[in-house]
C-alpha cells in the first residue's frame, strides 16, 4: 500500500473503495481479510482526518450590516429562519 501520509483523500478513498469491494467480493483468505480490514481502517481514519482539516479552513463571507465578515463553515445565518444548517 502507498504510505498513508502521502496519500491525499481522493486516493484514499478510491483505495478505501477497492477495499471494500475486494472484501465484499468473499473469496478472501482470513489473514488477507484481516490485513485488508486494518489498512481500511487507517485509510478511514486518514479521510476523517483530512475532512475535518478542510471543513476548519472553509470560511463563508456573509453580507451584515453592509459589511463583508467571515463565518466558520456551517455557521447558522442570523434572520435565514431555517433550521435545517
Amino acid at each position: 500500500m502507498t504510505k498513508e501520509a502521502e496519500l491525499d483523500f481522493e486516493g484514499a478513498m478510491e483505495r478505501l473503495e477497492g477495499i471494500v469491494r475486494e472484501l465484499e467480493h468473499g473469496d478472501v483468505p482470513l489473514e488477507k481479510a484481516i490485513d485488508l480490514f486494518q489498512q481500511g481502517m487507517k485509510l478511514s481514519q486518514l479521510c476523517g482526518s483530512k475532512l475535518e482539516q478542510v471543513e476548519r479552513k472553509i470560511e463563508m463571507i456573509t453580507s451584515e450590516d453592509g459589511e463583508l465578515r467571515k463565518k466558520p463553515f456551517g455557521a447558522r445565518l442570523e434572520g435565514d429562519g431555517d433550521e435545517s444548517f
